[in-house]
């Protein structure tokens, strides 16, 4: 046997990672339901102004992306993305929410938002912060 290292895995290289992490993952997951959610805010002609990417499983939301135009910022567009994802996991049962963010993104935001701090990791990828956040669903 071999190591071999690389700095450009094929995509068929991940993907055959990905499924045999993916195939081990789930023999031993009690919900194997993972489901996407996007929010999209569009334009007249359809073109995208905002968004927001992530999935449910379980009792999880986890938003992965959440962006706004520069031009439509500081108009609550993003609080009410994130309402709304909030919301549509609730409907297929989540009680928690999981994110993270970057220290020059958005961490006063969620906060006010109920977001919860759990974790930071430091000097990343060199002197930045990247924060990690729960809220819980449940009143």
């Amino acid at each position: 046997m071999n190591y071999r290292l690389t700095e450009s895995p094929s995509p068929q290289e991940k993907d055959e990672i990905f499924r045999e992490l993916l195939r081990y993952n789930l023999a031993h997951l009690e919900n194997k339901d993972a489901r996407d959610l996007a929010i999209f805010l569009e334009d007249e002609s359809g073109n995208k102004t905002a968004g927001l990417i992530g999935d449910t499983h379980g009792n999880w939301l986890e938003v992965e992306y959440l962006w706004v135009s520069e031009k439509m910022r500081g108009r609550k567009i993003g609080t009410e993305l994130v309402q709304k994802a909030e919301s549509f996991a609730m409907e297929r049962g989540c009680k928690y929410v999981f994110l993270n963010t970057f220290g020059f993104q958005a961490p006063r935001f969620y906060e006010k938002l109920g977001y919860v701090e759990k974790f930071v990791l430091k000097e990343y990828p060199i002197s930045g912060t990247r924060h990690y956040y729960t809220k819980s669903l449940v009143k």
